[in-house]
């Protein structure tokens, strides 16, 4: 038996390390670590409930609007109101551009690499120009001894298998797509003022009144990004799936999902938002409503003082390192729980709740997806890499539909004389509120507890601190450490089939790799790219 040290796990934001014991070619432990305490709840404590909308997006820096939005939309719990439909479609026009951003930028700079072989695209044969150019690139970057920005990886693993002309095509389109995130975040800063860190969308709508000028700099940029997400993102995916089906097979996890939804609608029901609340048990594609009691944060296994599991609503955050021990404590992640489950978040989760309670979008969107690449007829495949790949490819194509029309239709108000986008309110003296949201990565929540109009308490339960966490006080463990156990590892000091898995949950966190052989106790410093 080998056992494998990953830490830190790069192309993620933060700090994640995984230990994977390998028996066979096949993981058969994992434990996943977050080596960072985060400890925000603690600075929130004492303030004026308004302060969690501008600190709390400090959390994250890759998806601080929507824990800007969850923070708005707590407090606005708390205080009993809703946006105009102007405020609301201005926060949905950008989150939507978060979403496109971050899911270019997951597919094409964070996942892609681990089946895009970089340097076997020198062999490909191009025949446009600008093809031949970004070959060029290459074959400069090679001969000066250096890879640039595609240095320190795997090249050459076996496990790689697209052909060069398709490698080399997927290369063009890395570098098309920063770009793409470059007009993603533009969209977002015309409405929210910057870009990350939005300034405009606080509890009440939103602070920046939308123009005719906004929506004609807004809405070409968007209408690109629409066109580049169906000519380039999904065509993608599809060309490079059929090379990776295996992985259709691996990575399934628990297959429960749990998504609070995103993208309001004008009733400000979350069944009813573009992509609904919701849950999805033992992968039954059977939906059920969700229930926020009934979530609970264990710390048996995590570095804080024990206490039995709570609700966020009165949960502690009590740092104590205790030191590194995989039969105690291992992580500064908590372990969320849904009525004692582990739940996956993320874009396949909310495409999967989406399609067993019957959006008709996303129905036809995985139903023609899965007929393509002649799996029709077998959703199973979804709860794997694959199916989280191209779940988030699929999310991003409705995402990019949507904000479209959401900017159509401010147009239309703003022609109608229909102008307002904020609700003043008077701060609760006493209050509770939950805001139940979205990132890209998954499903975000805040809670406050006001008292005396300031935060007596806050807590945050981010999407990665569900799909990390770690064993429970039953022992049972988290999504990416089910998800890990079986996955073939060919290589242990070139474990690229783990950071496959790993990446396709696309984890907010970040790390190194030492990769330890206990057969000849030799250690292998290695770098990821």
């Amino acid at each position: 038996m080998s056992r494998i040290t990953i830490d830190p796990i790069t192309r993620i934001e933060g700090h994640l390390a995984l230990d994977i014991e390998v028996q066979d070619s096949k993981v058969k432990e994992a434990w996943a670590s977050g080596t960072l305490f985060r400890g925000f709840e603690i600075v929130l404590k004492g303030r004026d409930p308004r302060d969690a909308y501008h600190i709390s997006q400090r959390i994250c820096g890759v998806c601080p609007t929507s824990h800007a939005h969850a923070a708005s939309l707590c407090l606005e719990d708390a205080a009993g109101i809703h946006p105009p439909d102007n405020g609301r479609l201005v926060r949905n026009v950008v989150e939507g551009a978060q979403f496109l951003h971050s899911h270019i930028l997951w597919f094409y700079h964070l996942a892609a690499l681990d089946f895009v072989d970089v340097v076997a695209a020198l062999d490909a044969k191009p025949t446009e120009q600008s093809l031949k150019n970004v070959q060029a690139k290459l074959k400069a970057f090679v001969q000066s001894g250096q890879l640039g920005p595609f240095a320190n990886a795997y090249w050459g693993h076996p496990a790689y298998k697209l052909p060069p002309d398709l490698n080399l095509l997927a290369v063009a389109h890395y570098l098309e797509a920063i770009d793409k995130q470059a007009q993603a975040s533009a969209v977002s800063a015309i409405f929210g003022g910057r870009m990350p860190m939005t300034m405009t969308t606080p509890a009440g709508g939103s602070v920046h009144i939308p123009t005719v000028d906004d929506i004609s700099n807004m809405l070409p940029r968007l209408q690109q990004l629409r066109d580049w997400v169906n000519d380039v993102y999904i065509p993608d995916v599809l060309a490079i799936a059929p090379y990776y089906l295996d992985y259709a097979g691996i990575g399934k996890g628990p297959a429960n999902f749990l998504a609070w939804g995103v993208f309001d609608d004008p009733s400000f029901d979350s069944k009813k938002r573009l992509l609904p609340s919701g849950i999805v048990m033992n992968g039954s594609l059977k939906a059920q409503e969700i229930n926020q009691q009934k979530v609970t944060e264990d710390v048996t296994r995590s570095w804080y003082k024990n206490g039995k599991p709570l609700h966020p609503s009165v949960g502690v955050t009590d740092p104590d390192f205790t030191g590194w021990d995989f039969d105690k404590k291992y992580t500064w992640a908590k372990a969320p729980r849904y009525g004692d489950e582990p739940m996956e978040t993320g874009a396949l989760a909310r495409m999967v709740v989406a399609y067993a309670k019957g959006n008709e979008t996303a129905k036809n969107l995985i139903d023609g997806t899965l007929s393509q690449l002649g799996v029709s007829g077998k959703p199973e495949v979804l709860f794997s890499v694959v199916g989280r790949i191209a779940a988030r490819a699929l999310e991003t194509k409705m995402v990019a539909d949507a904000t479209v029309d959401w900017t159509q239709q401010i147009l239309e108000n703003i022609k109608a004389g229909k102008t307002a986008t904020f609700t003043d309110y008077t701060m609760p003296e006493h209050a509770q509120g939950a805001g139940l949201w979205e990132a890209p990565r998954g499903a975000l929540a805040h809670w406050n507890q006001i008292e005396g109009r300031r935060l007596a308490n806050y807590q945050v339960i981010t999407p990665t601190c569900w799909n990390i966490s770690p064993r429970d006080g039953k022992n049972v463990q988290g999504p990416i450490e089910q998800a890990l156990i079986g996955t073939p590892v060919e290589d242990p000091k070139r474990p690229l089939e783990i950071l496959r898995v790993a990446h396709s949950f696309d984890p907010c966190l970040a790390c190194t790799v030492h990769v330890i052989d206990p057969s000849s106790n030799e250690v292998y410093n290695v770098r990821v790219a």
